[in-house]
């Protein structure tokens, strides 16, 4: 039977593949790799792997196929977490969240083709990343509920306002989000260059989109600090007051690497960087959120 300390590993390991993913998609988007394997689930037509084709640079297939091979270990991740809480016989909320796993990694899988035989439409790319963050704020679920006992009681660790309060920056970090794939659907970085396969763009005004990003960013970062105050009102946890400020350090760094991505003109790594970023603050959001909530092992009664 797996214990604890490996169930936690594993589940550690699949918010790393699940946040790593969406960075090295990002790297083929970047380097214009999006299209180095022209078909799915095919590399080529005929071909799971790549092969020598004068319109497709060798680069730019082994950047799109090493991503699909990342893959891989999200899927060996996510089915560790599955064998290892139910071989532990965790509870059903822990089973749960682990199924979502593996399930939600082949409906990604699923976006990922519809992506790349759609040519790389903008809106494709936006809800293939959205998902990726969906699926890190999950695993990170999974990850603090694993460390919970099965026989405790779900007890509130701060006020219920404070709670919901939590759960508003959820919302507005959603938002930040959506309005952060628009900018890169009207951005520079399509995915592909080739002259013969135009890629489609967002025709909007990028600076009317990157306002909106940064407004909202500022929103969430606003909420977040006013949050702050809130829990040291009520002498909050101090695994919940660290979580917090971790929060805090990750979306003014997040915010700084975005000023200079405007200032510039978005090169390429820190493209990567911003979308390593968007996966470290949803992951810190959702774990702060999944503090609020502790199972607490019921007192032991002696026998009458």
């Amino acid at each position: 039977m797996p214990s604890l300390r490996v169930q936690r590993l594993i589940a550690f390991l699949v918010i790393l593949t699940q946040g790593g993913i969406s960075v090295t998609g990002a790297i083929v988007r970047v380097t214009a790799s999006g299209l180095g394997c022209p078909t799915w689930p095919q590399c080529f037509p005929g071909s799971f792997t790549p092969v020598p084709h004068a319109e497709v640079a060798v680069v730019h297939q082994v950047v799109e196929f090493g991503n699909r091979m990342i893959t891989f270990l999200v899927v060996l991740t996510a089915i560790a977490a599955v064998l290892a809480v139910t071989r532990a016989r965790r509870r059903r909320e822990v089973l749960i969240y682990a199924w979502l796993m593996p399930a939600s990694t082949v409906v990604q899988a699923v976006i990922g083709g519809i992506t790349v035989r759609t040519g790389l439409l903008w809106w494709t790319v936006a809800i293939h990343l959205l998902a990726s963050m969906a699926m890190v704020w999950l695993s990170v679920l999974l990850f603090v509920k694993i460390g919970q006992p099965d026989d405790g009681a779900p007890t509130a660790a701060v006020p219920k306002p404070l709670r919901q309060l939590t759960i508003l920056s959820g919302v507005i970090l959603a938002a930040v989000l959506v309005t952060g794939t628009l900018v890169t659907g009207a951005g520079p970085h399509a995915g592909d260059k080739s002259l013969d396969r135009v890629v489609p763009r967002l025709e909007v005004e990028i600076t009317t989109l990157v306002h909106m990003h940064s407004s909202l960013l500022v929103a969430y970062l606003s909420l977040i600090v006013a949050l702050g105050f809130g829990l040291t009102a009520v002498r909050a946890p101090r695994p919940v007051m660290i979580r917090l400020a971790v929060l805090v350090v990750l979306v003014c760094a997040q915010g700084l690497v975005g000023i200079v991505q405007f200032y510039t003109g978005v090169p390429a790594v820190l493209v990567a960087v911003h979308v390593a970023g968007a996966a470290a603050c949803t992951a810190a959001t959702a774990a702060l959120w999944a503090s609020m909530r502790e199972r607490v092992l019921a007192p032991a009664t002696s026998p009458a």
